[in-house]
């Protein structure tokens, strides 16, 4: 066996160990929460301004991390740093946020001035710390103590495991919030409009085309005319309508292709249309657009966009979905 293939074994060994290690951890977190959890996702959502996030060193970088995941799933927070918080920064914190301390050991010096400030100003207090009897737990009102872990460091110095049980515990703090509030689809694409993640969450109403733009005609209407309404709309098809506005049918391409025949253009479109078409609602995902083109054995390029009588309110092409990046 060569060097280079034990070292990849020793490397092998010691990442499996590491993630072995933080997983225990996380079981363990995951079986301590109790009581105090659900206190303290009342304590922060009852708050009426922003909820405040800090920690210094490790723990300061995780609660940056926990301050942008509750600030893009509907709780307003801000990270502040503790040792700035001491020179100014505490003007950053007002009458009606809460604040949620992380700390490993609750006895991070830097930590005092926040801590005086909240209580000074009766500002709701949670921690996060791995000891239940330190300053900082004795200070806040509600404590989430982390379970007693092995770092995941052999050195046991690192800060690891405890690293990952505070960024899991703020990740679960979020997401009881967002579920408490009722934090919706459409609450996270108005917080993440950009990137592919924004594209995917648009409504089919944001890309529709309406009003004179869409291609519609009766069932009684003679082929001539509805192939010039076609070729002036250029959606490649023709949405039939009956007397009271419902769709009732379309005519593709492909219809006119299997209907091709000397008597095509004297024939009616009602005679040719397929009947009970595709269609979506106008509050429907733009990615379920996508997926109802692509289902079934006969993709198409198409859909009308109905309300829930199924009058047509608008018209989809795949071309829209695809400047929108979503195919």
């Amino acid at each position: 066996m060569t060097a280079s293939v034990v070292a990849l074994d020793k490397d092998l060994a010691a990442g499996r160990a590491v993630l072995a290690t933080e997983a225990a951890g996380l079981r363990a977190l995951a079986d301590s929460l109790d009581g105090d959890f659900g206190r303290a996702v009342a304590l922060l959502a009852a708050a009426r301004g922003r909820l405040v996030v800090s920690g210094m060193g490790k723990s300061g970088h995780i609660a940056r991390k926990v301050a942008a995941t509750l600030a893009s799933t509907g709780t307003p927070a801000l990270f502040v740093h503790p040792a700035e918080a001491s020179h100014g920064d505490l003007g950053m914190v007002v009458p009606g946020d809460a604040l949620l301390l992380l700390s490993n050991s609750g006895e991070t010096a830097e930590r005092a001035d926040l801590i005086d400030h909240a209580r000074r100003f009766g500002l709701p207090l949670v921690a996060i710390t791995a000891s239940a009897r330190s300053t900082l737990a004795a200070a806040a009102d509600v404590v989430l103590v982390l379970p007693d872990a092995s770092e995941a460091c052999p050195l046991g110095l690192a800060p690891t495991t405890s690293t990952t049980m505070q960024l899991a515990l703020g990740d679960a703090l979020a997401v009881a919030l967002l579920t408490r509030r009722g934090f919706g689809q459409a609450d996270f694409r108005q917080f993440h409009p950009g990137g592919r993640l924004g594209t995917r969450l648009k409504r089919v109403r944001d890309l529709m085309h309406a009003g004179e733009a869409m291609p519609l005609a009766t069932p009684d209407t003679a082929m001539d005319a509805a192939l010039l309404v076609m070729t002036e709309k250029r959606f490649g098809c023709l949405g039939i309508v009956r007397g009271d506005g419902r769709l009732i049918g379309m005519v593709t391409d492909g219809d006119l292709r299997r209907a091709m025949g000397p008597d095509l253009l004297r024939r009616r479109v009602g005679e040719i249309m397929t009947p009970a078409p595709r269609t979506i609602g106008p509050e429907a995902l733009a990615a379920e657009a996508l997926r109802l083109m692509n289902d079934g054995t006969r993709p198409i390029t198409s859909l009308f966009v109905v309300d829930a009588g199924r009058v047509p309110l608008g018209i989809l092409h795949i071309h829209d979905l695809l400047r929108a990046g979503v195919a």
